[in-house]
């Protein structure tokens, strides 16, 4: 999975995560989440030693929780999109990801922990100074997150690595930019 993607993705629960400490057992729960990010400053952007970026955003999110089974454990659906502006020397990028999360299955595995099985789809695409694409990141991973009581990430494991195209973002990014 490129980087990009894995920012989304980061991003999209880390919203959810913060959304997860309001839910509780009874009738689902609607969220509408809404970020955006100005002039932010990437220093030695994709590891390359004296390219920095500026990063502008804006990213929005759809969540849905439901509680299921005996236990009422919390399942969540994520819809999001993310659009980004990548500027250095003089040059621009623009970047579009769309991405669904889905909990598949989740399970207490002892301890005040929960074991989450992800899906993720998506696609997301970067576009070079021209306006044409450049990298492209479509498809769909899987992956497990266990999360303590108090809902912080332990770990985090892809089960199922990308079915779709998976361009290096930051090859592409770095060589239109530089």
């Amino acid at each position: 999975m490129g980087r990009k993607r894995n920012l989304v993705l980061g991003t999209v629960l880390a919203a959810a995560a913060l959304l997860a400490t309001a839910a509780h057992a009874g009738p689902p729960i609607k969220e509408t989440v809404h970020v955006e990010g100005n002039d932010i400053i990437l220093e030695d952007f994709c590891d390359v030693t004296g390219l920095d970026v500026t990063l502008d955003f804006v990213m929005d999110i759809r969540v849905h929780i439901v509680p299921h089974g005996p236990h009422g454990l919390e399942y969540f659906l994520q819809h999001g999109t993310r659009s980004e502006v990548l500027t250095a020397n003089g040059k621009t990028l623009t970047s579009f990801s769309r991405v669904t999360e889905k909990d598949l299955r989740v399970t207490e595995i002892g301890g005040g922990k929960i074991e989450v099985l992800i899906l993720a789809t998506g696609n997301a695409v970067l576009y070079g100074p021209s306006g044409k694409a450049i990298a492209r990141n479509p498809g769909q991973t899987r992956f497990v997150i266990v999360f303590d009581a108090a809902g912080n990430e332990l770990s985090r494991e892809v089960v199922k690595g990308s079915t779709g195209r998976s361009d290096d973002f930051c090859d592409a990014a770095v060589s239109a930019l530089s």
